[in-house]
């Protein structure tokens, strides 16, 4: 694992926002967070701010992809986060939590579709919840895979060239 991934906690991005890496597998298949509620993510209702709990979010399964199908020796791929979307179930009072978790099923069926069309968007539901376990919100994140022959090819089609 790399220096950057086991202090990623630093990032201005997390750093900022309060968000605490509070486990990181060595594989990268397990990531869990925090964020505590604190002035800097309180939003005009005193609640966490939406814009934290996206980006809460944010670049875990992203990170986990590209690491764990980069690692097996396979086809070299590109891996960008695509989309996501948020949908809000109830305010967040105090601190909340997500967990990231990619099992070797999951990432045995992005493979083989990686094998067969060359390029796959992986959906991921993460929901954040609080302290007492309920949800305060639901992330679809999207996550683009694909081999860089597959990636190089569409995109030299949406360029034009033949």
């Amino acid at each position: 694992m790399s220096w950057w991934l086991r202090h990623i906690g630093w990032w201005p991005p997390l750093f900022g926002t309060g968000i605490k890496v509070t486990r990181l597998d060595r594989d990268l298949r397990a990531i869990d967070v925090e964020m505590p509620l604190r002035p800097w993510n309180r939003n005009y209702m005193g609640v966490q701010f939406g814009g934290s709990l996206f980006a809460l979010t944010d670049p875990f399964y992203m990170i986990m992809l590209a690491t764990n199908l980069s690692s097996d020796g396979g086809p070299e791929v590109v891996v960008w986060d695509k989309a996501a979307s948020i949908k809000y179930k109830k305010p967040g009072l105090g601190r909340v939590r997500a967990e990231f978790r990619l099992s070797g099923e999951r990432l045995a069926e992005i493979r083989k579709v990686l094998e067969v069309e060359g390029r796959t968007d992986a959906r991921f539901v993460v929901e954040v919840k609080d302290d007492d376990g309920g949800v305060v919100a639901e992330v679809e994140r999207v996550v683009y895979c694909a081999t860089k022959t597959a990636h190089a090819e569409r995109k030299k089609m949406r360029s034009g060239g033949g």
